[in-house]
């Protein structure tokens, strides 16, 4: 008896918990499928409130970019950007492709900015002015952009706005938020100017390091008695990376991806152009250069030539005659002790002796050039001031 009224006890306690656990239970799911409910109908009410791209001029997306920062454009490229001083980067080539670039440090303290010229051997502008803004083929080639969407379109002044998620190794993944223009001028002659901005249906989310003072601007024209093309830019941005750092990245992998980007180039072909919902969008939107504005701006440039350019320190293997950056061995438990400690850091910028280091160990095996993105032409040592005509 004393059992069995043990095990009757036993079961009623048991049947009691079992209660009270189905209880918590359905508490949860309820309030599982309520909360769902509730962000299902604030996404309905967020879609009606937010407004359609359709380019509606009450949004103020085409003051943007001005006509006026066309002008200040094209003057500043013919002009080299007199006052600036600019330091030498990279100047390569092979036989398809030839590429320099400098930079120069802002007076105001902002990012770098970078002033590079490329000349595409048997390419015409129009093929040219597609593949830079075609960005879904972009996605195809570049394998750091891993989204983009078109956000808005503004037919009355050619003004679109993007955002672009981009993926670097051991980064956050940066985010970026651009309008752009395109413009046509003389003899199949394009601009191109890009800036950052702010759009309500791309609203800041803490996964990813908002891109800002984002400023770029190209040109692309013929290379007279050629049967090729040049593009000039000017490009700066804020991606929230050291200076020191952001500098590296590009002087030791810019190389190896404009090899990567010509030969995407070479398999561009009009299908992806047909299929391209970007390039249709842009064709629709390219508006006419302002008549005399080019006439007034200059019909030379000095292009890289110019300016006060200051030597980079360089060492010539003689075995093969490319040039390379000199740097003193460091030792590897030195190194790996250094790539721990930094990479925590190289994603928030911050500007650390350590962090520099550990980066440059980083680059030094992510950016190795790799004998498939193509041979290069061994160039001499970038000669000093005044030494240099214009290439191409």
């Amino acid at each position: 008896m004393a059992i069995a009224g043990l095990f009757e006890e036993f079961s009623s306690w048991s049947m009691a918990m079992a209660l009270v656990f189905l209880f918590l239970l359905s508490c949860l799911i309820l309030r599982f499928f309520s909360s769902r409910l509730l962000r299902s109908r604030n996404l309905h009410s967020l879609r009606i409130q937010t407004p359609s791209p359709n380019g509606n001029p009450s949004m103020g997306i085409c003051n943007i970019i001005s006509d006026d920062d066309l002008r200040n454009f094209m003057r500043d490229l013919e002009g080299t950007f007199n006052g600036e001083t600019w330091e030498n980067v990279v100047e390569k080539k092979n036989g398809q492709v030839f590429y320099s670039a400098k930079y120069c440090r802002p007076r105001d303290g902002g990012p770098l900015k970078y002033l590079s010229f490329t000349r595409f051997e048997k390419c015409c502008t129009e093929l040219l002015r597609d593949f830079y803004m075609d960005n879904e083929y972009r996605k195809q080639w570049d394998k750091t952009v891993i989204f983009h969407k078109q956000l808005q379109v503004n037919e009355i002044s050619g003004t679109e706005v993007g955002r672009t998620i981009k993926k670097f190794p051991l980064l956050t993944p940066r985010e970026y938020v651009l309008a752009w223009r395109v413009w046509e001028g003389h003899d199949k002659t394009f601009y191109c100017l890009i800036k950052d901005c702010e759009h309500p249906l791309a609203p800041r989310q803490k996964k990813f390091v908002r891109v800002q003072n984002y400023r770029s601007g190209w040109r692309i024209r013929k290379v007279p008695g050629n049967d090729a093309c040049e593009i000039t830019m000017v490009h700066q941005e804020d991606a929230g990376m050291n200076i020191e750092m952001a500098k590296m990245a590009f002087s030791r992998g810019i190389w190896n991806y404009m090899c990567k980007m010509n030969h995407a180039l070479r398999e561009y072909s009009s299908r992806n152009r047909s299929r391209s919902a970007s390039v249709t969008s842009m064709r629709k939107l390219v508006q006419k250069v302002p008549s005399g504005w080019e006439a007034e701006a200059g019909s030379t440039s000095q292009g890289l030539s110019g300016g006060s350019v200051a030597r980079q320190s360089v060492r010539v293997d003689a075995s093969s005659g490319v040039e390379t950056i000199s740097r003193k061995p460091s030792k590897k438990w030195i190194r790996r002790l250094l790539v721990i400690g930094g990479i925590v850091c190289l994603s928030r910028g911050q500007p650390s002796l350590g962090t520099s280091l550990a980066m440059a160990c980083i680059l030094k095996k992510i950016t190795k050039q790799s004998p498939a993105s193509g041979q290069v032409t061994p160039t001499p040592a970038l000669q000093s001031r005044g030494e240099r005509g214009r290439r191409g």
